[in-house]
This record gives C-alpha cells, structure tokens and sequence, in this order.
C-alpha cells in the first residue's frame, strides 16, 4: 500500500520543482535564474532538483510538455463533439490559446530562449521533439476525424504538420498581444479557421491538385 503514495509524493515533488522555476524564471530571468535557488525556493535539497531535472532547459522541457498534457485534455471534448474540420480546427486552437494565457506574463522572455536557433529550447530543436510530435498527432486527430474532409491521401498525410506550424504562427501572435485577456488572439483563431478550411478544401479541386502536390514535393524535400 505504501508504493502509490511515494510515487504520488514523487510526482508532487516534481511539479513543485517545475511551478518553482516558471515563477523564478518570470521574476527574475531564466539566466539569473540558478537551480540551487530553484531548489532552496522549492524547499528540497539541490541534490534532489538534479534527481529530477539535470538542467535548467531540462526544467524548460518540462513546461512544454505539461503544456502540451493540458492542451491535449482541453481539446477531449471538442473533438468527440465537433465532427467537421472547421468546427475541430477551431475548437483545438482556441484550447491551446487557453491553456497558454495563465503564461502571458512570461511568454516575452521565453520566447527570446526559444526563438534562438541553436537553443535546445527551440520548439524545431530534438529536445522538444515529443512536445513536437504530440502535438502534430493532435492536428493528425483533427484531420482525421473531419467527416468532411476529402483530400488527396499525401496531402492528408502531411496537413498535420502544416496546421502545426500555423499553429505556431498563432503562438507568435500571442506573445506579443497586448490586448485584454489576449482578446485579439482568439478573433485571430476565429477569423483565419475558416480561411485555412478553404484552403484546405480547395485542394482538391482538379485545378488545385498539382499546386497541393507540388506543395507536398516542397515539405518532403525540405525534411529530407
């Protein structure tokens, strides 16, 4: 009976130390910033914060990937209630528009660690690969499950990707939104959906096809 109740006091620790660092980071930077401060604020020896994170971007990594568990069980609802692609695409990035506000206080100066290229912090970087490929298996989902979607089945197959980066595009956006509640993030998500789902109906149009072919030649050259 005991094991569940220190594996829950481990888990415990570690969110700890993660909430610990996002609040250090946001009031007094990520490099001033040091992990024996993270693990005196946290109240845990600097032994245990390395038991746990072996670095600072390590910690970092963290964050996206507890970003990406939240937005993933936003979206649950919506996409078993929305079965076309608008209402499903919609629905999703309004979710990841939600579950990113509480952080708004902090995207400026994250986003000056992750916009380096080199930086492991990187959204594009291997570290953040499975952050990355969660959330193109959720876009995948979106695509998926549209009971309208008619697409050629290469373009079907890298879309997800595609609504990634768009995704990513809505992120960039948010970070430097000034308005109320980040009010005009979401009429942004409200007004380029139904324009990206044009787009992407319009694919498969017979003057259309060889353009979303060449487009799927461009994606596939560029990753190789």
């Amino acid at each position: 009976m005991s094991e569940p109740k220190a594996i829950g006091r481990s888990e415990q620790t570690r969110e700890l130390i993660v909430d610990t660092a996002l609040r250090l980071f946001r009031e007094r930077g990520y490099d001033a910033t040091t992990m024996r401060a993270i693990a005196k604020e946290a109240g845990v020896s600097v032994g245990n914060a390395y038991y746990y994170f072996g670095s600072k971007e390590e910690l970092m990594q963290a964050y996206y990937d507890e970003l990406q568990e939240s937005h993933n069980a936003a979206c649950e609802a919506v996409l078993t209630r929305e079965k076309t692609f608008a209402g499903r695409l919609l629905g999703v990035l309004r979710a990841r528009v939600d579950t990113m506000v509480p952080y708004h206080a902090f995207a400026g100066k994250f986003f000056k660690l992750a916009a380096e290229p080199t930086s492991p912090l990187s959204p594009f970087s291997s570290e953040s690969g499975p952050a990355r490929q969660a959330a193109v298996a959720l876009y995948r989902d979106v695509v998926d499950g549209s009971t309208d979607l008619r697409l050629d089945p290469d373009f079907q197959q890298e879309l997800p990707e595609l609504l990634w980066l768009y995704s990513m595009g809505i992120v960039l956006y948010w970070v430097h939104d000034g308005s109320p509640d980040c009010r005009k993030t979401y009429l942004l998500v409200d007004r380029t959906v139904p324009l990206v789902t044009k787009m992407v109906g319009m694919s498969r149009l017979p003057g259309f096809r060889s353009v979303t072919r060449e487009l799927v030649d461009i994606i596939r050259s560029v990753r190789a």
